[in-house]
């Protein structure tokens, strides 16, 4: 475990491996001040999508803390951004098994029990499937712009991002993120979704297991799936959050909002 990496106004701010030798996660987490402040509120833990990693959240996770004023912590999935790299591509259960491989590694290492799951895009789906399969830990969910099913327009907009993000200058771009793991990173995403054998995968059975309070949020101009995924994962139960014109990014496109959202949804609650 390192040392405080930096200093964000009214936050600590910590970088260290997690895990063990070989499949060590690269986490950060944001914790306000005064030390102590945030004791006893569920920190809130980053899924990440795709592509992403814990500097593609930007100015997100700092955000999140200041306004919540609790820990907001976002780890780098094995082969992606600063963690260990994966000598293969998993296996179709790899939605499934992020949460349970991998939270209690970061609870153990930063010391809580309680969490709220929060993730974007396939970030968001891991984290459907670690409130149902840590439900006992999980005080809450947000997705955003999360897939539920396999949509033919998800499938569809990864077809046509799939060369494009394979070119050598959008590789480039990638690798400022993930090193020389951009492409194992690329080519998972697209193999992964659009092979015929991934066609036949849902939430529908997490969705009804997680126990939790539920936020999703989307974008109806998100052109990596439909509304009808968030009407799926909050059902009956949830908050449902549609967000006219906006993309797929929606913590990026509408940070300010987003966040908002997040903090009111955890008050409500009483989270």
């Amino acid at each position: 475990m390192s040392a405080n990496a930096e200093a964000a106004e009214g936050l600590a701010v910590r970088d260290m491996a997690v895990g063990p030798e070989g499949a060590r996660r690269f986490v950060r987490a944001w914790m306000p001040h005064p030390e102590g402040s945030h004791v006893g509120l569920p920190p809130l833990v980053l899924f990440h999508e795709s592509l992403g990693c814990v500097s593609l959240w930007k100015r997100f996770p700092e955000r999140l803390a200041r306004e919540t004023g609790r820990r907001v912590i976002a780890y780098d999935r094995l082969g992606f951004g600063r963690s260990d790299p994966l000598g293969r591509r998993p296996g179709f259960d790899f939605i499934a098994r992020e949460g349970v491989g991998s939270v209690p590694l970061l609870q153990e290492a930063l010391g809580f029990t309680r969490f709220v799951a929060c993730g974007h895009s396939v970030g968001g789906c891991m984290a459907v499937e670690t409130a149902a399969r840590l439900r006992e830990h999980c005080a809450g969910l947000v997705t955003l712009a999360a897939q539920s099913f396999a949509e033919e327009r998800t499938l569809a907009g990864i077809r046509q991002a799939e060369q494009t993000f394979l070119e050598e200058a959008n590789l480039a771009r990638l690798a400022r993120h993930h090193g020389d793991k951009a492409r194992f990173v690329v080519e998972f995403w697209t193999r992964t979704w659009l092979d015929p054998a991934f066609a036949g995968w849902t939430l529908d059975e997490a969705i009804a297991s997680a126990g939790c309070p539920v936020l999703a949020v989307h974008g109806d101009a998100d052109q990596y799936g439909s509304p009808d995924h968030a009407r799926r994962i909050a059902g009956d139960r949830g908050d449902l959050l549609l967000m006219k014109g906006a993309g797929h990014i929606l913590h990026r496109e509408r940070e300010a909002e987003v966040v908002t959202a997040i903090a009111a949804f955890l008050a409500r609650n009483g989270i």
